[in-house]
């Protein structure tokens, strides 16, 4: 099944910039995975399971490497 989810990344940081800008290449290093940035959030559409696994192992490599963060997402299933 297709999905589209709508991602912001709040880093608990007062350097900010860096673990978004990090996170989206991140998002932009997965294959098969559509990512739009804009001013508030990302948006990425692909097949669901990349969806969750990238939703996973982003959130684990954004915490490794920069600390605690909120990630706050927006799942849209899309059927036919």
């Amino acid at each position: 099944m297709h999905m589209t989810a709508e991602l912001t990344l709040y880093p608990f940081n007062a350097d900010y910039l860096p673990p978004i800008k990090g996170f989206i290449d991140f998002l932009n290093g997965i294959d098969g995975l559509q990512v739009a940035t804009h001013a508030t959030c990302t948006i990425i559409s692909g097949d669901d399971q990349l969806i969750f696994d990238t939703l996973r192992d982003g959130l684990r490599w954004c915490s490794q490497q920069h600390g605690k963060v909120v990630l706050v997402s927006k799942l849209l299933p899309q059927h036919g």
